[in-house]
């Protein structure tokens, strides 16, 4: 597919410069010299602006600034930004409690609130919600905010060696936790998914999952189980999810979904069947839907059906596919 890397949060070419993470003299002395330092607080990325006004940006702070002084550990090098020779970090300050949180807010399928520091001093700087930023922000500055989220969620849920449970330490500026006691080494992870465009002549195959917002479908998805291939993938979640059999398989397009840390492989499959058997536990609904319905819904023409949320593979897989450009 062309356009494969135009998704969100697709390559912006960042250097992540591997070799650094070997060099802690060097990244440590960046630090002190002021290398720009990106705030997250329990996943959600530190900007300025807001995404209703389309003007957003990351909002990066210097170590020393007391944004950043609620830290359980050091900040994770992202790799080199600008001319390709600054190295840029992201530091999780999870630990600092804000006087004031909406834990249901903070937990719900889209996160609307702001959380601000009481040290910040920029006017509308705040912790928001990344799926509500991702469309706004550059192409670079996506792929940033979405390798600090999952790399620094891994560290979060990461704290103790899987080996023989006692505390990892952070080493390789973030890319690798180290047990002391048993000297097991630990490296991120990331899940593999399938995310389908299963034709079947003009009709694609949609679905929804319990607790999505009314109305909202998008592509069947599933994570790929291990042994398994990503042909074999599609074809197994779809036939479970809604009792479809499907037949030939082409790749498409990936995306980094850092929610919280999987790699989405975007398939076009086509369908061998077209009676829908949902499986009710892993979702809602399935229906399938003409090419001339699929753009009234997104023309926001179909008061019942809500459209894939924008940024997401979903959403770039079924735009390409109604505008025919698939190839």
């Amino acid at each position: 597919m062309r356009a494969s890397e135009d998704v969100t949060f697709g390559t912006s070419g960042l250097d992540r410069a591997a070799a650094l993470r070997l060099d802690p003299g060097r990244l440590a002395a960046a630090l002190i010299a002021g290398a720009p330092v990106l705030p997250v607080w329990r996943g959600k990325v530190m900007v300025e602006g807001a995404p209703e006004t389309g003007d957003v940006r990351l909002a990066y702070r210097k170590m020393g600034d007391l944004v950043l002084s609620k830290a359980d550990e050091t900040p994770v090098f992202l790799g080199l930004d600008r001319d390709g020779e600054t190295p840029v970090f992201a530091l999780d300050i999870s630990a600092w409690t804000p006087k004031s949180v909406d834990e249901a807010a903070v937990t719900a399928f889209l996160d609307p609130s702001v959380q601000v520091h009481p040290a910040e001093r920029v006017a509308g700087a705040g912790f928001r919600e990344l799926r509500a930023l991702m469309t706004h922000l550059t192409k670079r500055e996506a792929e940033i905010s979405a390798t600090a989220r999952a790399i620094l969620t891994w560290h979060s849920t990461h704290q103790f060696c899987a080996k023989c449970g006692a505390k990892s330490t952070l080493s390789q500026a973030g890319w690798q936790r180290d047990c002391a006691a048993c000297d097991a080494k630990h490296f991120p992870r990331t899940d593999p998914v399938v995310i389908m465009l299963i034709t079947r002549g003009d009709n694609v195959l949609v679905g929804r999952s319990p607790g999505w917002p009314e109305g909202m479908y998008s592509l069947l998805a599933g994570f790929v189980e291990p042994g398994e291939s990503i042909e074999a993938a599609v074809r197994r979640e779809v036939f479970e999810e809604a009792g479809i059999d499907v037949g030939r398989v082409d790749y498409l397009s990936s995306q980094p979904w850092p929610f919280p840390a999987s790699l989405m492989f975007g398939c076009r499959g086509e369908a061998l069947s077209t009676e829908i058997d949902i499986d009710p536990v892993e979702i809602e609904d399935a229906k399938w839907v003409s090419r001339s319905e699929m753009l009234e819904v997104f023309a926001g023409n179909d008061a019942t059906m809500l459209p894939a949320r924008k940024g997401a593979i979903a959403h770039f897989l079924l735009h390409h596919w109604l505008s025919d450009t698939l190839d």
